[in-house]
């Protein structure tokens, strides 16, 4: 989550999906505010995670698609433009989660 801030994430949500999803345990949801901005902030974190957890990570997606992935097991973050977020609506869609965290 550090790095999504560092990077000038906005609107950050940890989302604990635990009991709820059976897929994962927890979506970091973020916007970026234009598609350089959406690519950086997933660079960013595939590199923290490769250094500091050694993991082999992939996106999934395109910046100009307005929404990139990482499914990284039991988290995944999902980096949207701003009118990507709206449509697909995920904190409203998985509001049987809880939220852990929201930096605006």
């Amino acid at each position: 989550m550090d790095v999504l801030v560092d990077k000038k994430g906005e609107d950050i949500i940890l989302l604990d999906l635990i009991g709820v999803a059976s897929f994962t345990d927890y979506f970091v949801i973020c916007s970026g505010s234009s598609h350089r901005m959406i690519r950086a902030l997933a660079n960013a974190v595939q590199d923290e995670l490769r250094e500091t957890y050694k993991l082999k990570t992939r996106v999934e997606g395109e910046p100009e698609g307005g929404w990139l992935l990482g499914d990284y097991g039991d988290v995944v973050v999902h980096i949207f433009s701003e009118e990507q977020r709206k449509f697909y609506a995920l904190e409203e869609l998985w509001a049987g989660g809880k939220v852990l965290l929201h930096m605006q």
